[in-house]
């Protein structure tokens, strides 16, 4: 199966000399255009990307994440220590060939089965 998923975080704070605690990072200072500050476009680089969203009016990380050869998903009843309830999402269990992942503040976009049984 193939599985997208959302992540969320805490917008990381970045500290300068023109900023005051408390002081919200700006889109355009936190996500410049990629060709701008690497001088290629983001789909050339193999990064992890996490863009800045609003959540609760409060600014929040969020990314998106595919995985492929998936063969069961689960959210566990019982939520683990690293939940934070100030973030959507829930821990969502990954099992595949190689093992199991387990994503926290996480949320299922969709989940497909890529070759279902009669086709």
């Amino acid at each position: 199966m193939l599985v997208q998923l959302r992540q969320y975080k805490h917008e990381e704070v970045q500290f300068d000399d023109n900023r005051t605690t408390g002081e919200s990072q700006t889109e355009d200072a936190v996500n410049p255009e990629a060709e701008d500050y690497f001088g290629v476009e983001m789909e050339d680089l193999d990064v992890e990307t996490w863009d800045t969203v609003e959540y609760e009016d409060d600014p929040i990380e969020r990314r998106s994440i595919t995985i492929d050869g998936v063969a069961a998903v689960s959210v566990p009843e019982d939520a683990t220590d690293e939940t934070d309830p100030g973030l959507p999402g829930h821990t969502i269990q990954i099992r595949t060939g190689g093992g199991m992942e387990t994503l926290e503040q996480a949320e299922i976009v969709e989940v497909q089965d890529e070759a279902p049984e009669g086709t």
